[in-house]
């Protein structure tokens, strides 16, 4: 598996290479296009829309796991950066930490499957989204094709858990409108309080 995983790597990091006129995409991708995901996480809480919000608290709970799944997983198994154990065309700084599974192809693929599952127009955005980041890791030189690939199997098997324990229990349902409660509370309060301000 390793060598296939090595192979496949070498196939796509040397595109860094062939295909050099993508390289700033794929820089982009690697090093930038997660802040679009916190950039979604954002409008979709303020746009009005029935269910955003729910489908907001889900994809933020289930980013928190799939991202403490990740430390537990590196923190038994370290696996090498392939710029640490081989020659590679390596496009972005980086530190010499644990390679597996890829951070970034986790917190991408939870927060797009998040929203795939309330909303499929959007959802297939920004999945085609999370798989060019998870493509751009290994183009850079900073990850192995298996990293992304746990990375994206977690994401998106932790997301569809997360919304299936919420869908089956009623105390998790509470659970979220609870978090949804208190934070339009507290958003009425202080917008009553800038209206009165703006008044005087």
């Amino acid at each position: 598996m390793s060598h296939l995983d090595y192979s496949v790597f070498q196939i796509i990091n040397h595109l860094a290479v062939s295909d050099r006129f993508l390289n700033p995409l794929m820089i982009f991708l690697a090093e930038k296009a997660q802040y679009l995901f916190f950039i979604a996480i954002i409008f979709y809480w303020f746009y009005p829309k029935a269910n955003n919000r729910k489908m907001i608290v889900e994809a933020i709970l289930s980013a928190c796991i799939a991202l403490s799944l990740n430390g537990v997983i590196g923190h038994f198994y370290y696996r090498a950066r392939p710029f640490v154990a081989h020659h590679v065309n390596w496009l972005i700084p980086h530190a010499r930490n644990a390679s597996f599974p890829s951070d970034h192809a986790t917190a991408a693929f939870v927060i797009a499957t998040a929203i795939w599952i309330w909303s499929k127009r959007d959802g297939w955005i920004w999945l085609v989204l999370a798989a060019g980041i998870a493509v751009s890791r290994v183009w850079t030189g900073v990850h192995y094709p298996l990293d992304v690939t746990a990375g994206m199997l977690i994401g998106v098997s932790v997301a569809l858990a997360v919304h299936y324990l919420f869908a089956q229990s009623d105390k998790m349902n509470q659970f979220i409108e609870r978090i949804i409660g208190v934070y339009e509370s507290v958003e009425g309060t202080i917008l009553k309080k800038t209206n009165m301000l703006r008044k005087r």
